[in-house]
């Protein structure tokens, strides 16, 4: 996709955005509702006709603005929506076929249960779909996608209607069978962890636009711009001016990543970045960093601190520490931090975060539409 622009009425849904999908590659398309993700999908899948840009399936154009565009089924892509929009009347196996009706009946056949067979739902071959699961209609749907062997795959929030645990199961079977078959796939979903699990590359989108694009590790480790941090999980927001290459925060100082001396910077910090150690108990807890509060969830433990600075500075942060780590309310607590997770931008014009506001101001203010 080249150059696409798309609107509904006043509303621009997509502005300038190029998009590449090579063979074999799982691009996701990443970004919270509203942003444009799905109107690509359908301008690549021919559901939007082409209003500015051009689209190209091996170097042939399949549409641009000003021009007839090939229809949907012409495209050779294959299309997984969130319902799985199986056909009731037909037996699973049918479904499968039903868009393979130019081949011989033995060959369609056998086509079909290879793919039921690499997605565990052979032995449903015979049934109709109301009595599968919705994850087994999933799975059906994938392979009835993939049954004419399309050049791209478009799936559009596929995962999203099933349970946790279920979801976590099917992406990895659909991800294994989608590098097996070898077509570019052009993934859309909301959840960070989805995207950075399945795709080899993710463009995040805000409003409309690509923020960035490249692989999981570019995104969260080399972010470009503060929604990109916030997008990929919460963080710890401060506020400093730099001052000697560096911004002064209750953490000590951070490098201000070239930011000028004298300009305004924000400080992003993850809470995994924050690794905290309990000191003995002495004198007043409340004059060192200290526990306000400890939660266990599962995997890791979210610590509430009050973390105080040598130069009299105070922030309300929070950290992740993996396993079992509750300490008790008060505990005095050494704080650590790895650079690697601590993220500098000059202050957004206009933002709270980048004038004393809450963390949760600043989240609000990042996901925003029009922040």
């Amino acid at each position: 996709m080249q150059h696409i622009h798309h609107r509904y009425g006043k509303l621009e849904a997509v502005h300038d955005v190029s998009l590449d999908v090579h063979s074999g590659e799982v691009v996701c398309l990443l970004g919270p509702s509203g942003c444009g993700k799905t109107t690509l999908l359908r301008i690549a899948a021919g559901l939007e006709d082409v209003q500015q840009g051009s689209v190209a399936i091996n170097d042939h154009s399949v549409a641009a603005s000003g021009h007839r565009s090939l229809p949907p089924e012409k495209r050779n892509v294959g299309l997984a929506f969130q319902d799985s929009a199986l056909f009731p009347h037909l037996r699973v196996i049918e479904n499968v076929t039903f868009g393979i009706k130019s081949q011989p009946s033995g060959q369609r056949r056998q086509r079909a249960l290879d793919l039921l067979e690499q997605l565990g739902m052979a032995r449903y071959a015979n049934a109709y779909p109301h009595t599968l699961s919705g994850g087994q209609q999933q799975r059906v749907a994938l392979a009835r996608a993939l049954a004419p062997e399309p050049q791209v795959m478009l799936l559009d929030e596929p995962f999203s209607s099933l349970d946790a645990r279920l979801r976590d199961r099917i992406r990895d079977d659909t991800l294994h069978v989608l590098k097996r078959a070898g077509a570019g796939t052009l993934l859309v979903t909301h959840d960070p962890e989805e995207a950075m699990f399945m795709a080899d590359r993710i463009a995040l989108m805000k409003a409309g636009r690509v923020v960035q694009i490249g692989t999981p590790r570019e995104l969260y480790c080399y972010p470009r711009d503060p929604f990109v941090v916030t997008f990929f999980g919460d963080v710890n927001e401060l506020s400093g001016r730099v001052q000697g290459g560096g911004v002064q925060t209750p953490l000590g100082p951070v490098d201000a990543g070239g930011l000028p001396d004298g300009a305004c910077a924000q400080v992003l910090i993850r809470p995994e970045a924050l690794h905290v150690a309990e000191l003995p108990e002495s004198g007043t807890s409340h004059r060192y960093s200290h526990v306000i509060m400890a939660k266990l969830l599962g995997r890791t433990s979210l610590l509430h601190i009050c973390a105080h600075g040598q130069t009299g500075q105070e922030a309300h942060l929070h950290a992740r520490v993996p396993g079992v780590f509750l300490p008790a309310e008060g505990q005095p607590i050494s704080i650590r931090l790895d650079p690697s997770q601590v993220f500098v931008f000059p202050a957004a014009t206009g933002a709270r975060a980048a004038h004393g506001g809450t963390q949760e101001d600043y989240r609000e203010y990042a996901h925003s539409d029009d922040g």
